[in-house]
């Protein structure tokens, strides 16, 4: 991004934190992810070339630094102070998002929510002592995408796109959008499968827990009010 050449504190600003994926790189290195393979497994559909043009321009700004791993191959990412500020700024668009913006087919592909479960929300001290392998089923996906393995073992779960070779001992079929919704806490695991928007085939015991084994988003304990129940107020002047 060119310099909007504004001496305007927003503008500077934008020209950091505006280009597109870059607060998803923020959000992921303020949510513990410190290398560069796991900043683009956060981040589907980002491509190598571009990670490392905005991790460069990050590292530029100051806002992040970079150190050689231990192993001496590649490098490892941090934020700095300045770039834990920002936490508060992606808090404050995730706040507005969540009150202001519906879900749109998009905005749910459930191969990041089940990415996301793994990596940021698995309760892993509520997972059972054997391995449990659930097959994830999407109807209403692309037959690319409509399918994902999630491999539930205390200190080695993975989710996986091919079938992982083991027994499947549960099948959950879903609606993206009621699964989505689920993880961000707007939608109870009963009652989607109540109204059939989720429907789990296994044995009975396990099929109780799988909802038990994701914490959910942080969104899902928050509450920002209904979308659309009040009007913004009128911005104050911010140049």
């Amino acid at each position: 991004m060119r310099s909007y050449g504004q001496y305007c504190p927003i503008a500077r600003a934008s020209e950091v934190l505006a280009e597109r994926w870059t607060p998803i790189i923020l959000r992921d290195l303020l949510n513990g992810r410190s290398t560069f393979s796991e900043l683009a497994e956060g981040a589907p559909g980002l491509s190598r070339t571009l990670l490392t043009s905005r991790l460069r321009k990050l590292e530029r700004v100051g806002a992040i630094r970079r150190s050689p791993k231990g192993n001496g191959r590649g490098w490892r990412y941090e934020v700095t102070d300045m770039g834990r500020e920002l936490r508060d700024v992606l808090f404050t668009m995730g706040k507005w998002g969540e009150r202001w913006l519906e879900l749109a087919p998009e905005h749910t592909d459930p191969g990041v929510v089940l990415h996301s479960w793994w990596t940021l929300y698995l309760d892993h001290e509520h997972l059972p002592d054997n391995r449990v392998v659930a097959r994830f089923d999407f109807p209403d996906q692309p037959i690319k995408g409509n399918q994902h393995w999630f491999i539930f073992n205390k200190g080695d779960s993975e989710v996986c796109r091919t079938d992982p070779g083991f027994d499947t001992d549960l099948v959950v079929t879903a609606e993206s959008k009621a699964f989505t919704e689920w993880h961000l806490g707007r939608l109870e695991w009963a009652d989607a499968v109540r109204n059939a928007q989720i429907q789990v085939a296994g044995p009975r015991a396990l099929a109780r827990a799988l909802p038990t084994w994701n914490r959910r988003s942080a969104w899902a304990h928050r509450d920002h009010g209904t979308p659309g129940a009040q009007r913004p107020r009128q911005p104050r002047e911010t140049s």
